[in-house]
């Protein structure tokens, strides 16, 4: 019981400060009253919260707020460019690794090639030469690397965080990458589903910070989405949640890599979208601004936008496919908003209509009425979702009383 007692303690310390430094940072700068009526801990909690706080660094005092009749309260602001986060995405081809600071600037940023391996000892030596390297490359003076996120084309098991699944490399059994590269640099390391984290970063940074549930459809080499409930990204008991890109669409389309046939994949991703486009020219199709030579996603999406009608007629067919599979999403949990993340929404003018006409013949009217359809603004969006997971552990407290923990013990 009294072990209890003491674990219960330090989680509601933990929790406490956690909800202390969220206010902080979202909503400074703020006085410690105003975080105290805010957040309901008493102003001497929160002082002494604030104390902790101040003496690591992670907050800092700016100007004073004008007297209300008494002395006037000293506002309190994040400190957010002294601190730094190492990020790193293992793509289908690439390995992005880059740097930046709390106020998701980003520092640093460079990209290689996957290793041309299937050793799994060989790609982690790779990795971890790689990011020595690039932080050898890009230490800085009076700056500090607090932790490091990953994010990843596969499927996470997030209750010990294993990498279950890589699409594009065989796993005899699951990589521990995260507690290697813990272990290794010697920081705390946060990993998740690149499209999930990226669903979380829409969440804090981008257009659903105004919602509790929102769906984040991304279109990129494949087909995912993120979706988010009651401010949580959803990741369900199997950890697999949001393989929307593998709703069949087509019966007798192409085989896809998940050995089924006619998968949303195959035909809304930015593969399946110039493999089509370059079908039709050979067909005898006719586009001004279209070729043989010339025809990838971003060319097509300009040629939509000229009013092409090759590429005005793909882009319509893509957004009817798409709007079939999410008016599925919309009729099971009803989101608040919806988001496109790609280089397709490069398009939204035609696509957008599309998706909206077919989810408005398809979805139930009450749940798709008020339900915005939105392109997202996040940028660089291969690192920005490892950015999310450290952000969420600061906001939940770990990473925060792990900081915290380390002043102490100095």
């Amino acid at each position: 019981m009294q072990i209890n007692q003491i674990v219960n303690v330090d989680l509601v310390k933990q929790m406490n400060s956690a909800v202390v430094y969220k206010f902080i940072d979202q909503q400074g700068p703020i006085s410690r009253i105003q975080i105290s009526e805010l957040s309901q801990l008493a102003p001497a909690s929160v002082t002494k919260i604030t104390r902790n706080l101040l003496a690591r660094g992670l907050i800092k005092e700016v100007e004073q707020q004008e007297s209300t009749g008494g002395r006037r309260a000293t506002s309190i602001v994040a400190e957010q460019k002294v601190f730094r986060t190492l990020l790193v995405h293992l793509g289908r081809q690439k390995i992005v690794l880059a740097i930046m600071d709390l106020s998701s600037k980003l520092v640093k940023h460079c990209a290689f090639d996957f290793p041309q391996t299937q050793n799994l000892a060989d790609v982690e030596a790779a990795l971890l030469t790689n990011i020595s390297q690039f932080l050898a490359e890009n230490e800085k003076k009076n700056a500090e690397l607090i932790a490091i996120g990953i994010t990843v084309s596969g499927f996470i098991n997030a209750k010990n965080n294993l990498i279950e699944n890589l699409p594009h490399f065989s796993l005899a059994q699951p990589w521990d990458l995260a507690n290697r590269l813990e272990k290794h640099f010697n920081l705390p390391t946060y990993i998740g589903q690149d499209v999930r984290s990226l669903a979380l970063a829409e969440h804090y940074f981008g257009v659903t910070k105004d919602c509790y549930d929102s769906l984040l459809l991304r279109i990129h080499r494949g087909v995912g989405a993120g979706i988010v409930i009651n401010h949580e990204v959803f990741q369900g008991y199997r950890n697999n949640v949001g393989e929307i890109g593998h709703i069949q669409v087509d019966p007798l389309g192409k085989r896809c890599l998940c050995g089924n046939v006619g998968c949303l994949e195959t035909v809304v991703s930015n593969a399946a979208i110039e493999n089509k486009m370059q079908q039709m020219l050979e067909d005898g199709y006719q586009s001004k601004w279209l070729s043989l030579e010339s025809h990838d996603i971003e060319a097509i999406c300009k040629a939509s936008n000229k009013n092409d009608a090759v590429a005005s007629e793909l882009i319509e067919h893509v957004g009817v496919q798409i709007g079939r599979v999410l008016a599925m999403s919309v009729n099971m949990f009803n989101p608040e908003k919806i988001v496109i993340s790609g280089e397709i929404t490069q398009a939204k003018a035609i696509l957008f209509a599309a998706i909206r006409k077919t989810l408005e013949s398809h979805a139930l009217p009450t749940s798709v009425v008020n339900t915005p359809l939105v392109a997202s603004e996040l940028e660089n969006e291969d690192v920005i979702g490892a950015f999310a997971l450290i952000k969420r552990a600061l906001f939940d407290g770990s990473l925060l009383q792990h900081l915290l923990a380390e002043q102490s013990a100095e």
